[in-house]
């Protein structure tokens, strides 16, 4: 589960590294894969669209927090993992670095998978 101040991984080639969820969108206080949420940037390589100190959104797409599925199994990733949007929450990257959660399918993030290596 994500809450304020946690730090997240950046799984995309927009040019952040780290992030820290400092808003989540929906009124809640955690967020579960799938979500979007509102982040600042922590570090960034250089010479890439987005810059440290940064405010953009994100989508949460790993969590360390083990899943339970609806048929009984469950899934644990090694870290908190997120991707940034565009303001029409579109990836801001062109290519994922890594696997997202199968969960992005029953969201309707059909964009986030296609551009991800595969799904777990």
């Amino acid at each position: 589960m994500i809450q304020l101040n946690s730090k997240l991984i950046v799984l995309d080639n927009s040019g952040a590294k780290i992030v820290k969820c400092i808003k989540m969108t929906k009124g809640s206080t955690v967020g579960t894969v799938g979500d979007i949420i509102v982040v600042a940037v922590q570090k960034a390589v250089p010479n890439k669209k987005i810059k440290a100190g940064d405010v953009t959104r994100a989508l949460i797409v790993c969590l360390k927090k083990e899943i339970i599925r609806a048929d009984g199994s469950s899934l644990r990733f090694s870290d908190n993992y997120a991707i940034i949007l565009n303001k029409k929450n579109m990836p801001l990257g062109t290519h994922i670095l890594g696997y997202v959660s199968e969960e992005l399918r029953e969201r309707k993030y059909m964009k986030v998978i296609s551009i991800a290596e595969d799904t777990i």
